[in-house]
């Protein structure tokens, strides 16, 4: 079951992100804000005067995941892992492996952590792309990529088939950081904040003043730079991602432009009518993971996936020749705007 509402606007570039639909009463709010994981974060909560323990509860996150997870520091256990050095995981690294092998066995393997070396080559990730793309060295890199290529041990070692596989957990750890950030706030007693982390959110409770759920939006995909939302949405202790093919791109050297979106059956960057795709779901990890698969699926695939889930709903944009048509499952609640 679908519902679909038609948006007759033209585009080819998305511009796409959550964010608080401004109210009366958000000056009320407390923010907590700045910069993390190659991204911003953004936690509303209602207070009426910083919180140090708080805030030192959100570094203590972050630095958690980066040290964990992040490819980009040299001496966290995945970059170690991916060097093919002995490096025993911790509790987050075990909680994102279990959730990402979950989804690649739900998602037929459209949703694989091991596509990093893909994306690398494509100028993507942390090391150096390659100059030129071609049918021979995807094919060399297909033969890195495939999460049951990759086993965590009873021990905490990962073992991998091949040992210059690439494990890039970028598509879900974000949303991971998000149900942490919430679960922070939690453990001090927190009962309403919305928790957002490079457009990855999680609502707990309800608005505190409005009494109302939390309302959030997504921005409209136009050309120019102009803020507008293509539709707004409540949220209650849910978890809401989104990816889409709006920003990361890159050209070679021979002109070629490749989305940041890689399809790992076929190493090729994705191209579909799909502009976008917003997730809802008990968590924010699990979000982000189904959320960067209906990317790489085909729309009818991944509709019908959603449609097995219990607790998952979904909304896309998709382009169909100059118009935007916005569709989603029939729980997912939202408003065009």
């Amino acid at each position: 079951m679908r519902q679909t509402l038609q948006v007759f606007k033209k585009c080819s570039v998305l511009l796409l992100c959550f964010t608080l639909i401004a109210c009366a009463n958000t000056s009320k709010l407390q923010r907590a804000k700045g910069d993390a994981l190659g991204t911003s974060y953004s936690i509303l909560y209602p207070d009426t005067a910083p919180n140090t323990v708080l805030l030192d509860s959100i570094d203590a996150v972050f630095l958690r995941i980066n040290q964990s997870m992040s490819t980009y520091w040299p001496n966290s256990i995945i970059s170690k892992i991916n060097r093919g050095e002995p490096a025993q995981v911790d509790t987050d690294f075990k909680r994102v492996y279990h959730t990402a092998k979950l989804v690649w066995n739900q998602t037929d393997g459209y949703f694989d952590p091991t596509v990093g070396a893909l994306v690398n080559a494509y100028g993507f990730g942390p090391t150096k792309p390659l100059k030129q793309i071609s049918e021979k060295s995807i094919d060399s890199l297909m033969m890195l990529t495939g999460f049951s290529k990759v086993f965590l041990t009873e021990e905490g070692f990962m073992e991998k088939q091949y040992s210059n596989i690439f494990i890039d957990y970028n598509a879900i750890a974000k949303g991971y950081a998000v149900d942490m950030l919430a679960q922070a706030l939690s453990s001090l007693n927190y009962t309403d904040f919305l928790v957002e982390v490079g457009g990855e959110l999680y609502a707990k409770g309800i608005h505190p003043y409005k009494k109302l759920p939390w309302r959030v939006a997504i921005d409209h995909p136009k050309q120019d730079r102009s803020r507008q939302f293509i539709a707004s949405l409540p949220l209650e202790n849910q978890g809401l991602a989104s990816s889409g093919n709006y920003r990361k791109f890159r050209i070679d050297a021979s002109g070629n432009r490749y989305v940041h979106t890689i399809n790992p059956k076929t190493g090729d960057p994705v191209k579909s009518d799909v502009l976008s795709t917003s997730v809802r779901a008990a968590s924010t990890m699990l979000a982000d993971a189904y959320a960067t698969a209906l990317m790489t699926m085909p729309y009818s695939k991944g509709e019908l996936l959603i449609n097995k889930l219990e607790g998952v709903e979904a909304l896309w944009v998709l382009a169909v020749n100059d118009t935007v048509r916005v569709t989603a499952t029939s729980g997912f609640e939202f408003t065009l705007e």
